[in-house]
């Protein structure tokens, strides 16, 4: 029965707390009536079963809580303005209007909280924890373990979020015009957030944490489902499903990194592939200019595209990249277009543009900066100063995998040897 809790929880918790927190106007007072819910319901299944309809029991159950609080704390204010009248209003028509209150739009209480969790009055940290916890029905100690951060500091991100979100008043509600474009990008860029530390961690013992991968897919395709008119949302969507397709390729037996050009193809996940080509379809044919992360899945796609490392077309790619470097200009995308420019037109081109980039303050630190650099060495034959650069790259990072990897190329530079 636990776990099957667990597994209607993480399905409905999202649904419960939007619906909950369009009433209340308070995402704090809603998720904790969606957790009396699922006491409720602790204490309540393993006796008389589990319901018919568990997700409508638990939305019962909360929206119980919710009136109680309403009864019980007067919150006059933001009912009256969502309902058009206040409590004593409601008589005994109070459940009757919360029951058509919650009913309507669920698709836009969804937005509503995934822009509200993604609020820009948060920092991102923050951002990224509570909507793990709203959206993705995670619990404190589960984010802790997938960000390697200590539980309390988790736990103290997430209280501060719900407090912070309620004393700037920020209204639970998708934005319009100019602001939903702006709140749009926090959203993505969160989302995106999620996916990346689970695609390649930033620190600890393991390369990969699929788990992040997987609820941050599962909040890419919610998004599609509620924003479809959106290019950008079917840009991220493509992007993260054709990078999560190489999962399965990215680690050798021990858990050691392997590099895009070295990964057995045939371990891609095609269905993945297959949905990722098709969000990227999407993005474009809404017929309006590419974002950065539309244009991001079309450079993954050319990847996906090409059977063998050798088919890749690799000056689309440097194209594609010119195109992002154009909307989206950073020192990392010029990293990655340097990485695209070495194998469209070789290593030595690719080195310049690189070395432009070595007094770049955003890059002081980074550790694919030599480590990208040592690859164009090695490929000129520079043996001694590509070692030198992978153990500066090694150094650098702080994940024990990919420092391994580093090492091992390191080693490999002797004079008249490299890594192939």
């Amino acid at each position: 029965m636990q776990r099957t809790l667990e597994a209607v929880w993480r399905m409905e918790s999202a649904r419960i707390i939007a619906g909950i927190a369009r009433i209340l106007g308070d995402v704090g007072l809603a998720e904790e009536c969606a957790q009396d819910a699922l006491v409720s319901a602790l204490e309540k299944w393993p006796e008389a079963g589990l319901p018919d309809n568990p997700g409508a029991w638990l939305m019962q159950t909360a929206k119980h809580r919710a009136l109680d609080r309403l009864r019980a704390e007067k919150i006059h204010d933001r009912t009256h303005e969502e309902i058009g009248r206040d409590l004593d209003g409601w008589g005994a028509h109070a459940e009757a209007r919360l029951d058509e209150a919650l009913d309507d739009h669920i698709g836009d209480d969804m937005l509503s909280l995934i822009f509200t969790a993604c609020h820009p009055v948060l920092a991102k940290e923050a951002r990224a924890a509570l909507t793990l916890r709203l959206l993705g029905g995670l619990t404190t100690d589960e984010i802790a373990r997938a960000f390697l951060v200590p539980e309390p500091t988790v736990a103290q991100r997430i209280v501060r979020a719900k407090r912070t979100l309620a004393e700037a008043h920020v209204p639970f509600e998708v934005p319009r015009g100019a602001e939903f474009a702006d709140r749009l990008a926090s959203v993505l860029e969160v989302i995106y957030l999620i996916f990346n530390e689970g695609y390649t961690a930033t620190s600890g013992s393991d390369w990969l944490r699929p788990g992040l991968c997987e609820d941050a897919l599962r909040l890419g395709r919610v998004l599609q489902g509620l924003a479809p008119a959106e290019s950008e949302v079917h840009g991220l969507a493509a992007l993260m499903e054709i990078q999560a397709s190489r999962v399965g390729a990215r680690v050798g037996p021990n858990g050691e990194p392997i590099p895009l050009m070295e990964q057995n193809r045939a371990r891609w996940d095609h269905l993945l592939v297959r949905r990722g080509l098709e969000a990227l379809a999407k993005a474009e044919g809404l017929g309006k200019a590419l974002g950065p992360y539309a244009l991001q899945a079309a450079i993954a796609a050319c990847h996906a595209r090409a059977r063998a490392p050798e088919e890749t077309d690799w000056q689309r790619i440097t194209a594609l990249y010119d195109a992002l470097s154009e909307i989206a200009p950073s020192p990392i995308v010029e990293l990655n277009r340097a990485v695209a420019l070495s194998f469209a037109f070789g290593p030595a081109a690719a080195l310049a543009v690189v070395d432009e980039l070595a007094d770049e303050p955003s890059l002081k630190g980074y550790h694919l900066l030599p480590a990208v650099r040592g690859d164009l060495l090695r490929r000129l034959e520079r043996f001694d100063e590509a070692r030198r650069e992978f153990q500066r790259a090694a150094e650098l990072t702080r994940n024990e995998k990919e420092k391994a990897l580093l090492l091992e190329r390191a080693a490999s530079c002797v004079w008249g040897k490299g890594i192939g």
